[in-house]
Order: C-alpha cells, then sequence, then structure tokens
C-alpha cells in the first residue's frame, strides 16, 4: 500500500506541465506541510508509480537531484524546454510552476 501523502506528492507532480518544475519545499507547501520537503525528496526518490514526471522535481535553487541520475534527468528537462543558466541549475524564475 502506497503511503498517503507520497501518492499526494505523486498527485501534485502529475499536475507539473511539460517545460515546468517545481521545487521539493514548492510540493511540500503546496500540500500543507511546508517543513517536508526532506519527506518530497523520499518521496520521489522511491517512486515506482506509473506516469509521474520526476524528472521536473529539483532543488529550490534550481539544482538537480538524483546523484548518478541527475545528466538523464537534464537530458529530459532540455528535451522537454526547460531553461538553464549558464552553471547548469535550471532557469527558476523562468520554468518554476508558481
Amino acid at each position: 500500500m502506497i503511503n498517503p501523502f507520497y501518492k499526494q506528492v505523486y498527485d501534485l507532480v502529475r499536475t507539473i506541465p511539460q517545460g515546468k518544475v517545481m521545487s521539493y519545499g514548492q510540493i511540500a507547501k503546496n500540500l500543507g506541510r511546508p517543513r517536508s520537503a526532506r519527506e518530497v525528496g523520499r518521496a520521489m526518490r522511491v517512486c515506482s508509480v506509473d506516469n509521474v514526471p520526476w524528472q521536473r522535481v529539483v532543488m529550490f535553487d534550481g539544482r538537480i537531484a538524483g546523484g548518478v541520475h541527475a545528466p538523464v534527468r537534464k537530458a529530459m528537462l532540455e528535451a522537454e524546454g526547460v531553461q538553464f543558466l549558464p552553471d547548469g541549475r535550471v532557469d527558476m524564475k523562468v520554468c518554476q510552476v508558481i
């Protein structure tokens, strides 16, 4: 059985449009748990649910988490039209869902 909070996270992540991103903290805040960004990260790390665009969730400053998977995530975001800053971070001013 899926953790109820994780289900809420996945449902919200599914609403992020192509070419846009949300931060872990932004997701937590939108779900009424503003101090749960790390829990959102855990939910995303164990996500085995279909149709969850996990690549669209990034750090608050646009950094891409994911360790060895970060380059794959970046390539997926680039293919969606996400804009990046010269230092490799997502341009949150342009691409963040508000």
